[in-house]
């Protein structure tokens, strides 16, 4: 397997670890505000890890490190993730994997193969803004379904939405948390445009707006928080 980025320590991508984190390339949606635009289109990339340069450096740092944080683009569109998830397992790591939700049939896999440890949704938008968010049509069934898995069966979880002031209103946020209510974790991420967006020219939603939006999914979930103000 191919990865198209390594960060070799982090303290915030895999809550209560001492992590590496891996990017893999290649997306199904097109969301215009992606800050990880080079791994959709997969131009100019300086270097690319194979996966046993990934294996040989946790292998070093085994006792220093103890999770390893996989995301993207879109992760599940790799079927030969579960195998590399596998001897990351072998060597002792736990495993946080980033998805859209758009492949419960191989969440579901990597569940009940005890290949993650904590699994992250991205909750892009309310229902009906789904598809001008991400840039594509959207099977609302299939996104159900992976909800209602993490929920029912994930070892760990959480949802998360990039608040984007031209994409998200309070009635956005009022959906979503109709929507996942109950989860165990909500997250509200400030969004940057660090200037390598899939398209330029959007904006942050402002702390105060976010702290209103942040009461608005208090109403139907005990563990919401805003993240990156």
């Amino acid at each position: 397997m191919k990865f198209y980025g390594l960060e070799k320590l982090s303290l915030v991508d895999f809550d209560g670890h001492t992590a590496a984190t891996v990017f893999t390339g290649g997306c199904n949606w097109l969301c215009p505000f992606c800050h990880n635009s080079g791994l959709v289109r997969l131009a100019d990339f300086p270097y690319v890890y194979d996966e046993e340069e990934i294996l040989d450096y946790l292998k070093k740092r085994a006792g220093l490190l103890d999770g390893l944080a996989i995301t993207g683009g879109e992760p599940t569109l790799h079927k030969e993730l579960k195998e590399f998830c596998r001897k990351v397992k072998d060597l002792g790591y736990d495993i946080k994997l980033d998805t859209n939700g758009t492949n419960p049939d191989f969440v579901a896999d990597m569940i009940e193969k005890k290949l993650v440890d904590y699994l992250a949704m991205d909750i892009k938008n309310s229902r009906k803004k789904y598809p001008e968010t991400v840039g594509k049509a959207v099977d609302q069934n299939v996104l159900n379904e992976t909800i209602g898995l993490l929920k029912e069966r994930a070892p760990d979880y959480e949802f998360r939405t990039t608040l984007v002031k031209e994409f998200h209103s309070a009635e956005d946020i009022e959906d979503i948390s109709d929507w996942i209510q109950g989860a165990k974790r909500y997250a509200l991420q400030h969004f940057h445009d660090e200037g390598n967006n899939l398209v330029g020219g959007f904006h942050e939603v402002p702390e105060e707006e976010a702290q209103r939006f942040l009461e608005i999914a208090k109403k139907k979930m005990r563990n919401v928080k805003l993240r990156g103000y």
